[in-house]
């Protein structure tokens, strides 16, 4: 058993939380929390042990009258990986104390890639992981981004990648965000982050991308164009993509027009949190002209990068390889739901002809 522990309860540390419990070959020892809010209430009711992630702080729980199993270095004390989800930037400060503690560690795409040995993505750069003290799994967007690429150029070559992203502008509970009504060039330059950083996953794949902010929250939309090494046939492409685990074709028979009907569907469907961990690409976008590929692409910034955490801590902590820890984290947390989110068979309702 890999004894796991979060540092950082939060939006991913959450989610990436129940996903080591759910697996056979993990004990999830403990998560971490920097204030008392309700998230608290989450982890108990689940039934996780809960530690201070800052230690000045303890008195902050005990006044709102919440047990503690100890500290964050008590957690580190007793677990093999630590799973850094604290908030951008706080993951380097992390560092060290990890570093002193000899915890192995897995950090998030907000922290630069400086931060750890090696930019873990499960598709692309699963074997970066072996004999690193710590890796990065990197962001929702590259994560999606590299999931989409990496069989396109294995199977098609990939000559040139210009994707453009209108990202959501925060998280649901981050109301403390923006854009509110706008749409921003974030950043106004070419390439954004998300380029460079799918080259730690793809160094040899060209790709340039250019990002909007937008005042939504469910999930970010990509428009892909790649100009191919050959001429595939567009039902070539979309049977590659099909083939793919952690993409989902949306059939155009489906009636999902956007964003909130994806998180509709997920919800009803029985994900947890109306999580969707796969690509969401609208199979009826695919179009092949001469060499150039077009397609759109959905991707749910809270949950994508959570079966990658999974197996980068399988990656840095056992000998098991990267087909076998994707098969046990797909089946462990229902990627696909069984087959039914992923093979296209989606109930379908007659809806009312328009006014």
């Amino acid at each position: 058993m890999i004894r796991v522990g979060v540092n950082g309860y939060g939006t991913i540390g959450k989610r990436v939380a129940d996903a080591v419990a759910a697996q056979a070959d993990m004990e999830l020892v403990g998560v971490t929390k920097a204030s008392p809010d309700y998230g608290v209430e989450t982890a108990s009711r689940r039934g996780y042990d809960l530690y201070a992630a800052v230690e000045d702080r303890t008195d902050r729980f005990a006044a709102a009258g919440v047990d503690l199993a100890g500290t964050l270095g008590d957690l580190l004390d007793a677990v093999d990986v630590i799973v850094d989800c604290a908030p951008s930037g706080v993951g380097e400060r992390n560092a060290p104390v990890y570093e002193a503690h000899d915890t192995p560690a897995v950090f998030q795409g907000g922290e630069d890639a400086a931060v750890a040995d090696a930019s873990f993505n499960a598709r692309g750069r699963f074997e970066a992981a072996r004999g690193a003290d710590s890796v990065r799994v990197v962001s929702c967007n590259t994560t999606a981004l590299s999931r989409l690429l990496a069989p396109l150029d294995e199977t098609f070559g990939v000559e040139k990648a210009r994707v453009t992203l209108v990202r959501r502008g925060g998280d649901p509970n981050e109301t403390d965000r923006g854009p509110i009504n706008d749409i921003v060039p974030d950043p106004a330059t070419v390439p954004s982050h998300h380029g460079p950083d799918v080259n730690e996953i793809l160094p040899d794949v060209a790709v340039d991308t250019a990002a909007l902010k937008a005042p939504v929250t469910a999930m970010h939309t990509h428009s892909v164009n790649v100009t191919l090494a050959t001429e595939p046939d567009p039902a070539a492409v979309r049977d590659l993509l099909a083939g793919e685990s952690r993409i989902f074709l949306i059939p155009e028979a489906a009636g999902i027009d956007g964003a909130g009907a994806l998180k509709d569907y997920a919800a009803d469907a029985g994900r947890p949190r109306g999580d969707l961990w796969e690509n969401c690409v609208w199979e009826e976008s695919i179009s092949v002209t001469g060499r150039d590929l077009y397609l759109f692409q959905n991707v749910h910034q809270e949950a994508d990068v959570v079966p990658e955490n999974v197996d980068a801590v399988r990656a840095l902590a056992t000998d098991v390889d990267a087909a076998e820890s994707v098969a046990r984290t797909n089946e462990t947390l229902g990627v696909g739901l069984d087959g039914r989110l992923g093979d296209g068979e989606l109930p379908r309702t007659e809806l009312p002809a328009d006014d």
